[in-house]
């Protein structure tokens, strides 16, 4: 007999300012080691990151500098609720300051969003658990770039930095 799945859509808070990293991992080891690739990657990075343990005592466990992150980072991982998976949100950094770093912790399995926008995690829950299905990032697109955005685009990298 086939069993029931019940699919749920998820809205992540992001606080003025932020980002929020969402990905899966496999150990409980992740929580340290991402902390030192956070303070290690971008001095002065404020964040707060949130692990569902998957086994054992099947905890959140958590690392932060940041109260205000840590309390968004907890609140978001109960809510999804799927073994595995981490929330972190940062400030004083983008996600390009750290995604590299992030994919060389060891642990880390993939990481499903990266963003300031609005975010949707679409969880499926059956008898055992809950899994994350996908992520919604932002909204759809209207339209398609033409030469005045193309030069805005390019104008917009170099004035923050991002290229010469």
């Amino acid at each position: 007999m086939a069993e029931e799945l019940k699919i749920q859509v998820i809205d992540i808070p992001i606080p003025e300012g932020a980002n929020v990293i969402i990905g899966r991992s496999h150990f409980i080891k992740t929580v340290e080691d991402i902390y030192e690739a956070l303070v290690t990657s971008v001095p002065g990075i404020k964040f707060g990151f949130a692990f569902n343990e998957a086994s054992g005592k099947r905890l959140i466990r958590w690392e932060a500098n940041d109260e205000e992150l840590k309390k968004y980072a907890i609140e978001a991982a109960q809510k999804i609720g799927a073994g595995h998976i981490f929330v972190l949100y940062i400030k004083n950094a983008w996600p390009i300051n750290i995604l590299n770093t992030l994919k060389h912790v060891q642990e880390i399995v993939n990481i499903y969003v990266a963003t300031a926008n609005p975010v949707q995690v679409i969880v499926t829950e059956t008898k055992q658990g809950k899994a994350v299905l996908g992520i919604v990032d932002g909204y759809t697109p209207v339209g398609v770039e033409g030469e005045e955005d193309r030069k805005e685009r390019h104008e917009f990298l170099r004035k923050i930095g991002y290229k010469k």
